[in-house]
């Protein structure tokens, strides 16, 4: 299956990591455009150089993409572009002519513009370091009174923040025409950092009225999509490791993590079933008070029960903490150690990110063992039933290979640094980050069984993303 997929931006767990997942599978083949033409924290995308790399492609089966890649230069892009309406409404308009040509299924999403409560604008236009929280109060109380609130934020601020907001909606409502014309076989409106009120959560619920489909969360939806995309059909059982707790909110988020879960398992296109019927268990380690998260100081209880090998397929979605795994967890995993039903763990970031991720790679995984089973679509079936034994065993050790790869790096991120080292650098460097990593390499190569000779870089030059190379 050849599958087009154009990321959010250059970050790795937007660039890389999907190519790690698509490694996987022998049967999919995953057409990227030069990471160089990305968007990044401080340049956008190159969108010719992307229409161009659409243009240029042969017999795809299916485009899985974001939208504001194309429309603004990616995710931050679309909340700091000055392009005018007409200038982005004629670029999308291209990029339907492009698309149109291909005659393929198109699963795309784009962006609610989120409101951050803080006064950081790393991501955001200039005038955030001063008036964000005083436009996030703005938001919040108009959604929730429908009066606009008195404020002190000065009026060409707020004027171009609105004019922002309203530019973006109507590009979004352009997409969800072409939907119900039909262009789109899956569209995806999405909304991160959401609190209860909000012209964001104002404008998704417009949006849902219109018929548009939204849901909680952004970075993942990429790979959310790609699953859907894959031809296979999979049960999975979700299990929640408190389960009492399952209708607690994570943070970053306006929905329980239990509609979290399922909402990112139907979204991947996956059937929601009982255990006992499940290809694959969703094993969920979730909050019991409230998501805590180690980079923020939040604290939350840790994961304190027992953790045994689960006797049929399985992968792990640690959500206790945002932003990095549950040390406590992690060391009941190693302990265990883990078997061929061992399908995958994450803990990247939100809860959303954290499970649309896992459930990609998981989908891509017993995706690979139908496709082999049932031999390559390359071959004639003569040529399957000649295979010798070796080329099965070889076949094996290379997924083998390529999961134990991707595991490495979601271990040796979401756990090693993110949940510990980063706690222990004033700024992005990477020979003492190495320096740091070590004892923590140790324990995931003694827990995989594989070791690896391993770099680490900070593409966008801050701590919140690291980039991890295996060699």
């Amino acid at each position: 299956m050849n599958i087009a997929f154009i990321p959010i931006d250059n970050r790795p767990v937007c660039y890389t990591l999907a190519k790690q997942i698509a490694d996987i599978n022998p049967g999919i083949k995953l057409f990227m455009p030069e990471r160089k033409f990305l968007g990044g924290l401080t340049k956008i995308s190159d969108t010719e150089a992307i229409f161009e790399f659409l243009e240029n492609l042969k017999e795809i089966d299916a485009v899985v993409m974001c939208l504001d890649t194309v429309a603004y230069g990616g995710l931050i892009p679309s909340r700091r572009s000055t392009d005018s309406f007409e200038q982005i409404k004629n670029r999308i308009e291209k990029l339907k002519k492009i698309l149109d040509k291909k005659n393929t299924k198109i699963y795309a999403f784009s962006s609610i513009m989120r409101i951050s409560n803080n006064n950081i604008n790393q991501e955001e236009k200039e005038y955030w370091n001063l008036w964000g929280k005083k436009i996030f109060e703005y938001s919040y109380d108009f959604h929730k009174t429908g009066i606009e609130p008195q404020n002190d934020i000065p009026k060409k601020i707020l004027d171009d923040y609105l004019t922002t907001r309203k530019r973006n909606f109507e590009i979004n409502k352009i997409y969800l025409q072409w939907q119900k014309e039909g262009f789109f076989d899956t569209l995806v409106f999405s909304k991160d950092d959401c609190a209860e009120y909000g012209l964001n959560v104002k404008e998704a619920k417009e949006l849902e009225a219109l018929g548009g489909f939204v849901k909680t969360g952004a970075d993942e939806i990429p790979l959310t999509l790609l699953a859907r995309a894959i031809n296979c059909e999979i049960k999975v059982a979700p299990i929640f490791l408190s389960p009492e707790n399952k209708n607690l909110i994570s943070n970053y988020e306006d929905i329980s993590i239990e509609k979290s879960v399922n909402g990112q398992l139907e979204l991947a296109g996956c059937r929601i079933c009982e255990p006992e019927d499940a290809d694959i268990l969703l094993y969920i380690n979730n909050f019991e008070t409230r998501q805590g998260e180690i980079v923020m100081k939040i604290p939350t209880k840790p994961f304190e029960g027992d953790w045994n090998l689960p006797q049929k397929p399985y992968m792990i979605a640690d959500v206790r903490f945002a932003n990095g795994a549950d040390n406590n967890f992690v060391e009941k995993i190693f302990e265990n150690g883990i078997d061929e039903n061992f399908y995958g763990y994450s803990a990247w970031n939100t809860s959303a990110n954290t499970l649309g991720s896992l459930i990609c790679a998981a989908k891509m995984m017993f995706a690979s063992i139908d496709f082999r089973s049932h031999g390559h679509s390359e071959r004639s079936e003569e040529s399957v039933d000649v295979m010798t034994q070796n080329d099965r065993e070889e076949e094996n050790r290379l997924l083998s290979e390529t999961f134990l790869k991707l595991q490495a790096v979601r271990l040796l991120d979401d756990w090693a640094y993110q949940a510990n080292v980063r706690q222990m650098l004033d700024k992005p460097d990477e020979n003492f980050c190495k320096k740091l990593m070590i004892p923590f390499e140790k324990k995931v190569f003694a827990f995989l069984k594989k070791e690896y000779n391993i770099k680490y870089k900070f593409p966008w030059e801050r701590l919140f993303e690291v980039e991890i190379e295996l060699n």
